[in-house]
């Protein structure tokens, strides 16, 4: 497979279908949660959603080894199969270990507190390997098998949702078969991969693996902490009770999700091409739009906390952000989705424009991470306990613009290039 075969985006055919296929899947997640929220009611739907959101982070575990993989791929040639095989082997290990601990509690201890969340946190890794493996398929020409994965996982949430309606099916029940249902699915994807994909000649050089880790490590690990600051409102409003937020701001981070995955699934589309494109000059032109894009949602964020402050002064729209119930409050939160969705687009961008520019600026993103994940916790310590989820939304969009204002003046610091005297790397280097 040649060079220009691996960056190719594919055709606008495809493309729809491709978009068909994550839409489809993410559509079927959609109606199963409202489904279940009128099926169950809000009391015995609160934890399931827990559950599901506190685990949602957890889908980037075994992603993160398809983002390497799309950034690799089209800089190396010989190496393109071992690549492959070290991203369904990174995928697959979260599986397999929330896998066995799963099973050995509804073996040891089914009525567990902990197994829907160990149930949840096999759903979102199974989901993260099956885009991983997906990721694959479209590098090697087949982008059609990504399509018929994501169709074949709505399928199966559309037959637990009916089973449910049904059948009577409990939180637990619906979160174990889910999980297996879109293992089975995965494996068969797994399946379909070139022989030397799957099980490429031995490694002798314990340097290629460790770079590979390592380039997974800082491009990943970023998007699992942006995700897991969502997590750390679930589990403030489960520590202070108000358990019953966790249903609305569910759904509506759902929503806002749902939007956001379409956006990071363009950009993993159309990755391999970018890696390519950006580099030398293309990095500069790619750095410097970057940094507006920050300093955009910089002054955004300062423009929303005046308004939020000012909309808790007003009485009617006091009221409704402080709802429990009502269209009143789904109004207040709607348009606070819309908010996070914008920013965190905005955001997710300038990320994606400064980790496809090399080596230098491949660590930064990580640290950014971590400033949101710190500004998400103190900000649900503070907004949550009064104002439920409203206040959860609150402290996800501030987050978003404390990680753009971190990036910002960490990527104005960082040299535009390789050090003067210091040939660029070739290869799979720790900085390719």
């Amino acid at each position: 497979m040649t060079g220009a075969a691996v960056s190719a985006a594919p055709r606008r055919s495809m493309m729809l279908r491709l978009l068909l296929g994550r839409g489809s899947f993410r559509a079927s997640v959609q109606v199963m949660q409202v489904a279940l929220a009128v099926v169950w009611g809000t009391v015995a739907y609160g934890p399931f959603a827990n559950a599901l959101g506190a685990c949602a982070w957890l889908v980037f575990l075994p992603n993160a080894a398809e983002k390497s993989a799309l950034r690799l791929a089209p800089r190396v040639r010989a190496t393109r199969a071992t690549v492959a095989a070290l991203a369904v082997r990174f995928a697959a290990a979260p599986v397999l270990a929330f896998a066995t601990g799963l099973i050995v509690t509804v073996v040891v201890a089914p009525e567990s507190a902990l197994l829907p969340y160990l149930a949840a946190a096999c759903w979102h890794t199974c989901s993260g390997m099956l885009m991983t493996v997906a990721g694959l398929h479209r590098l090697r020409g087949r982008a059609a098998l990504d399509a018929w994965a994501f169709t074949a996982g709505a399928v199966l949430v559309l037959a637990v949702t009916l089973s449910t309606w049904l059948a009577e099916w409990s939180p637990r029940t619906v979160l174990l078969v889910l999980p297996a249902g879109l293992a089975a699915v995965a494996l068969v994807a797994v399946g379909l991969l070139p022989r030397d994909w799957r099980r490429p000649e031995p490694l002798r050089r314990r340097r290629f693996v460790l770079a590979y880790g390592r380039t997974t490590w800082l491009l990943g690990v970023p998007e699992l902490l942006d995700a897991l600051t969502v997590a750390v409102v679930f589990f403030v409003l489960a520590a202070v009770g108000r358990v019953s937020d966790s249903g609305p701001f569910y759904l509506a981070m759902l929503a806002a999700g749902a939007f956001c995955s379409i956006v990071r699934y363009q950009f993993r589309i159309h990755q391999p091409g970018v890696s390519l494109r950006q580099r030398g000059a293309g990095a500069v032109v790619a750095r410097a739009k970057a940094m507006a894009i920050l300093r955009a949602v910089v002054v955004g964020g300062a423009a929303f906390a005046v308004l939020f402050s000012a909309a808790l002064l007003v009485p009617s729209s006091r009221d409704a952000l402080l709802a429990d119930t009502g269209i009143a409050m789904w109004a207040a939160l709607g348009v606070l989705t819309a908010v996070e969705i914008v920013t965190a687009i905005a955001v997710m961008y300038g990320i994606f424009l400064i980790e496809n520019t090399g080596g230098p600026l491949l660590g930064v993103s990580l640290r950014g991470a971590l400033c949101r994940l710190l500004a998400t916790t103190v900000g649900a310590l503070c907004l949550v306990p009064p104002l439920g989820a409203a206040g959860g939304f609150a402290a996800v969009v501030f987050a978003l613009s404390a990680e753009a204002a971190a990036l910002h003046h960490m990527v104005r610091r960082r040299p535009s290039g390789p050090p003067a005297g210091r040939p660029a790397r070739s290869g799979l280097s720790s900085t390719t």
